[in-house]
């Protein structure tokens, strides 16, 4: 067993020696066990020691841990006005995609002595509202978030700064930070446009948000450039999950005409439509032609494995981090900020050339 920096005593006498080591010691006594200032001490717990000398920082966190000195969030927290602690709100937890973004979140703000707490709304706005009512009533420093419905008026209400995660055209006056889809979805629709496919399906994700329309508006783009038919029965729209992504390629499957090639808005969803294509006996690529988006690490394991674009979803979240830092800080512009970083290609060996027909 450990030993105890204090005794308990039966009737002790009149003097007793007390322990040198107090039971709840305070950044005081820190600052006092290592012969620095209190300032000093707040500076190398809070990771801003940076105009602090090595020595010194040595010297401060013995003293921490000779202690066992735990530092008070709540009470500094009424000195500050800061909690230290950020919220990243997601709609789904099981989507692949999103522990790398929440990673890149994680690493940027622990940087600077921030903790994260994450919160999946599982595409359910009601409860998305509810994480922004905790949010502001444990006074969270700043929220990243990818919404599911709640409106900019909503946020705006919070008073909390705020970063979208996502290029999202009806939050305009929120920091963002999000990839390229549209471009990706150009990029993609060219590659199989390069190997011959003239008949090229979208898979669209519905949830109950409201969102952007850049996959579609770049494919309607792409047929039009490229004096394709617009022909609204390749545009399906399915829940985003492997189950939407099946029916989706069951329902092109069933076309008089059906696509030689198909593009999924997310991994999952191509995932889904691949597993369908299977089971209705086709063979990927020589039958048909798949490519997802956002190259998650399932991508590399299917059969075959699936082209995809690859989104930086690590560098998505360290770059959100830093917008809420800066707005955290006050040093951040007054007009918002917007970020689009671009989607890379990832050729497997789930695309090829369009079967000849005789």
């Amino acid at each position: 067993m450990g030993t105890f920096p204090f005794a308990i005593v039966i009737n002790p006498p009149a003097c007793i020696l007390e322990s040198s080591v107090p039971s709840h010691p305070t950044i005081i006594d820190v600052a006092s066990e290592a012969g620095v200032s209190k300032s000093t001490v707040s500076r190398v717990l809070r990771g801003d020691g940076s105009s602090v000398r090595e020595e010194t920082r040595e010297k401060v966190w013995a003293a921490v841990k000779r202690l066992g000195y735990e530092h008070n969030a709540v009470a500094s927290s009424l000195r500050t006005n800061r909690t230290y602690t950020v919220m990243l709100a997601i709609p789904d937890i099981t989507n692949p995609f999103w522990p790398e973004v929440a990673r890149g979140v994680q690493d940027a703000v622990e940087e600077h002595g921030y903790a994260v707490v994450l919160s999946n709304s599982d595409w359910d706005v009601e409860r998305e509202r509810r994480f922004l009512r905790l949010a502001g009533r444990n006074r969270f420093d700043a929220i990243a978030i990818n919404p599911t419905g709640v409106t900019s008026a909503e946020l705006h209400a919070t008073r909390i700064p705020t970063v979208i995660l996502g290029v999202r055209e009806d939050y305009r006056d929120f920091d963002m930070v999000g990839s390229d889809s549209y471009g990706g979805t150009i990029q993609a629709l060219e590659h199989l446009y390069s190997l011959g496919h003239r008949r090229i399906a979208l898979i669209r994700g519905r949830h109950r948000g409201a969102r952007g329309r850049a996959r579609l508006a770049a494919y309607e783009e792409f047929l039009s450039a490229h004096d394709l038919p617009q022909d609204p029965a390749l545009s399906v729209e399915r829940p985003f999950d492997l189950a939407g992504g099946a029916e989706a390629m069951r329902a092109l499957l069933a076309l008089d005409t059906p696509p030689t090639a198909v593009l999924a808005a997310n991994d999952i969803l191509a995932i889904g439509a691949m597993q369908a294509a299977h089971q209705a006996g086709l063979d990927i690529p020589a039958d048909l032609s798949i490519v997802g988006m956002d190259d998650i690490y399932s991508a590399s394991t299917t059969n075959p494995p699936l082209t995809t674009l690859a989104k930086a979803k690590y560098e998505i979240g360290r770059q959100a981090a830093r917008f809420l830092l800066d707005r955290i800080e006050g040093k951040a512009p007054d007009v918002p900020r917007r970020q689009v970083i671009a989607c890379q290609l990832i050729e497997r060996s789930s695309t090829a050339p369009p079967k000849v027909t005789k």
